[in-house]
């Protein structure tokens, strides 16, 4: 095993290996998993930046110091965090059809992923990834990838652009979604800028408007439209690819 010093917060813990003996000889009332369920629940009710050491300790009954014989700070609590609200990739990236099938159900997949806990969006991306299940995220789209014939290297540039795209997607949804307010009334936005856009010359805005096409909410065709477009790309780099090899 590597000197623990050399390797990022949580990785050690994230793999399973059991942390460092307790100095003081007390047995542990919790594990590993525990405190992650504990802290999962935290962020999911008020986000990750709300999440600290006192208020986990608080709600797992424990004391201020004691938390820290699970984890040694908050940015290895926020690694098994991160690796614990992935989760496995859907089984509908490996079950797809071909390629583009495959792509389309991982990047819809992370999206789905970001809906069941919005602050994944905020969660600092500090590299690659290291942990067991985002290593298997990065596996899948490396497999669906590779098997329609692009190169290791390609595909993981390809996979970089499609997680782009899930999580500024997904970001835009939460944002959206987490400012939506009762008292704004769109039908009263829109009879407020229509004369205004009309004034301005924004012929094509306001005609958005009227007909009920310019709206706050990212929908499902939305975010399918940008995947589309993404993966008539990638597709262009399928095709050129094969053309040299013909």
């Amino acid at each position: 095993m590597p000197d623990e010093a050399h390797l990022p917060p949580g990785l050690v813990l994230a793999w399973g290996q059991p942390a460092k003996a307790n100095k003081l000889g007390r047995k542990p009332t919790q594990s590993v998993e525990q405190i992650v369920g504990a802290a999962l629940e935290l962020a999911d009710a008020d986000g990750f930046a709300a999440l600290s050491m006192p208020k986990l300790a608080q709600k797992l009954g424990l004391t201020a110091n004691a938390i820290y014989r699970y984890v040694r700070s908050r940015d290895e609590l926020l690694v098994l965090l991160g690796d614990a609200a992935w989760g496995p990739v859907p089984a509908q990236v490996a079950a797809a059809r071909d390629w583009r099938a495959g792509a389309a159900a991982w990047t819809q997949g992370m999206v789905d992923r970001c809906d069941v806990h919005p602050w994944l969006c905020d969660l600092p991306i500090r590299g690659a990834p290291v942990t067991p299940n985002q290593l298997g995220w990065a596996e899948a789209i490396l497999r669906v990838l590779t098997g329609a014939g692009l190169s290791p290297a390609e595909s993981l540039s390809c996979a970089l652009l499609l997680d782009g795209y899930a999580r500024r997607i997904a970001a835009a949804r939460r944002d959206v979604r987490d400012s939506a307010t009762t008292s704004v009334q769109p039908a009263a936005v829109s009879r407020f800028l229509e004369p205004r856009l009309h004034e301005l010359g924004y012929s094509i805005l306001a005609g958005l408007m009227a007909g009920d096409q310019y709206t706050d909410e990212v929908h499902e065709a939305d975010i399918t439209f940008g995947l589309e477009r993404i993966l008539d790309g990638i597709d262009v780099l399928i095709a050129a690819k094969r053309s040299t090899q013909n």
